[in-house]
């Protein structure tokens, strides 16, 4: 058996242990101030992590988390102290705060092995590629540059500034990467255009200016579409990837030649990229190595 099947199963066994110490909590327990949980035992368990999922940092008090949770501070510090024995919560010894253990985090990340990113998106890409009859690619943030990591390829000769599956461009350069950057969070996005100001120059694409003014019309608009000139005869459009916090983690980017991405087709293809993208955002799996390390999707 897989170890992270085993994960589920020991998860299962603990809340059915957590469910019969606390289902037998009467209505009066709660906290009639506070907003509404689910009547079972297993409702509870998981409005109280969800919570401390949310919280900041340092973590949060009893009182605090049962007035958010809408409980008794009686019943969610039992809730509490059940889930410290199992090592998914800990306590800070001086602030008496409580968070999510690593513990937790490993746990989750075991059992949250659901194929990495280039397998998700393998089939919006396919989809993608069959409805619009062009080159379909798949990108990612490799530190301070986008990567390849896949494509599907359609009927017109393309060029593009990352060449084939593995290829590398400066965050910035073309479409995919500038969807990445515009929506990466605020403290990273500068710190990539003060890096990458110099390489970018190298392509004769942005002064400081242009280029902020460039991520700024891709955050309004949602998805990146300006041709520079640069690969005479081509066009590209490009929408951001977001996690659940609304940051970028990747892009779909169509490429093809100029007179298929006129003003009047346009709007629909922006239509179809953003659709699916919406749909592969929420099912990305945080823990997923490929986020950290895209050229590891290649190996195997």
């Amino acid at each position: 058996m897989e170890f992270h099947s085993m994960s589920n199963i020991l998860i299962f066994i603990h809340l059915t242990e957590f469910y019969r110490e606390i289902s037998g909590l009467d209505s009066t327990e709660r906290n009639d101030g506070s907003k509404e949980v689910g009547a079972g035992g297993v409702s509870r368990l998981f409005a109280l992590l969800r919570t401390l999922g949310e919280v900041a940092e340092g973590g949060e008090r009893v009182t605090q988390l049962a007035q958010q949770v809408g409980l008794s501070q009686p019943t969610t510090h039992r809730l509490l102290r059940s889930l410290v024995e199992e090592g998914m919560v800990e306590q800070d010894a001086r602030s008496k705060r409580y968070r999510l253990s690593l513990e937790f985090f490993a746990l989750a990340a075991n059992a949250g092995k659901t194929g990495n990113l280039r397998e998700l998106v393998r089939p919006s890409l396919l989809r993608l590629s069959a409805s619009l009859g062009d080159s379909l690619f798949l990108l990612a943030r490799s530190g301070f540059d986008a990567i390849c990591l896949d494509r599907s390829e359609g009927p017109y000769p393309i060029r593009t500034f990352t060449g084939d599956i593995g290829g590398r461009v400066a965050l910035g350069v073309g479409q995919g990467s500038l969807a990445i950057l515009a929506f990466l969070p605020e403290e990273e996005r500068e710190t990539v255009i003060r890096y990458n100001l110099p390489r970018l120059r190298d392509f004769h694409l942005y002064d400081e200016v242009l280029l902020r003014s460039e991520v700024e019309n891709v955050r309004s608009l949602g998805y990146a579409a300006r041709n520079t000139g640069v690969l005479e005869g081509m066009a590209g459009l490009a929408v951001p990837i977001l996690n659940r916090e609304g940051h970028a983690v990747a892009a779909l980017s169509v490429a093809t030649i100029s007179d298929r991405l006129g003003p009047s087709r346009l709007p629909m293809v922006v239509e179809l990229l953003k659709r699916e993208a919406a749909a592969i955002g929420p099912r990305v799996n945080p823990f997923d190595p490929t986020l950290r390390r895209p050229s590891q999707a290649f190996n195997g």
